[in-house]
């Protein structure tokens, strides 16, 4: 179901740009099959709206610099909402915690995190562990290679969503 009245114009416009990026207003309205002019005028209006929240360059950080990604669960010993917020807020100021999703079910948490090394990580989970965030166990996966990494197809996910 659709949260906001976007038509299927718009849409087409949110997924060239999820897909390709900042584009040109010419290179824009071609993939959009519309004349440069609307559709520019519609793009300032979804990014006014806030249906974009920015542009992002995908690197290629295996080819930078060596590091170790893993990917962990956390459980948190109480359940209220003030443990929930503290720990969520001090997520967000970690710059190795890339990736933070809440989750229902055994786990309260799966993170994604980047760091130089095994032991930088290691020193990481020590300084959550005694930051009083309230964790109760947390599991580690060490990524050994990336298999996929991208975006939701918005234009099917819209589509699959009306039937």
């Amino acid at each position: 179901m659709k949260k906001q009245g976007l038509d299927a114009t718009e849409i087409r416009i949110l997924s060239a740009v999820q897909q390709h990026g900042q584009l040109s207003k010419t290179r824009l309205a071609e993939l959009v099959n519309l004349s440069p002019t609307p559709c520019w005028a519609r793009l300032v209006r979804l990014k006014a709206a806030g249906y974009i929240r920015g542009y992002h360059a995908e690197l290629a950080l295996d080819r930078i610099i060596d590091f170790t990604q893993v990917v962990v669960t956390i459980s948190l010993t109480h359940h209220r909402k003030t443990d929930f917020d503290r720990f969520e807020t001090y997520i967000r100021g970690l710059d190795e915690v890339i990736d933070c999703i809440a989750t229902g079910g055994g786990m309260d948490y799966v993170m994604k995190v980047a760091t130089p090394t095994l032991a930088a990580f290691q020193s990481l989970m020590d300084e959550m562990l005694s930051a009083e965030l309230s964790i109760d166990r947390y599991m580690t996966y060490i990524a050994t290679r990336q298999i996929k990494t991208s975006r939701p197809n918005l234009a099917k996910l819209v589509a699959k969503s009306e039937k």
